[in-house]
């Protein structure tokens, strides 16, 4: 984790059939599984009628280069 991140780390065990299945809809959906275990949890909490704010987007790619 890079210092200032609002994620949390947390170790998860899960039955193997489960895990072949996330990782199954993950690559279907191009998600790795943890953005996917992250986007079925906020659907699961949603239909629970737990309101969250939108995430914050991950910046992605190269940092722009340093001017000279």
């Amino acid at each position: 984790m890079s210092a200032g991140s609002d994620r949390k780390a947390y170790p998860l065990r899960v039955d193997a059939a489960l895990w072949d299945a996330v990782e199954r809809c993950a690559a279907a959906d191009l998600r790795s599984v943890n953005a996917q275990v992250e986007c079925l949890l906020r659907e699961a909490l949603k239909g629970r009628g737990v309101k969250l704010g939108k995430p914050i987007p991950r910046k992605r790619g190269r940092p722009p280069r340093e001017k000279t």
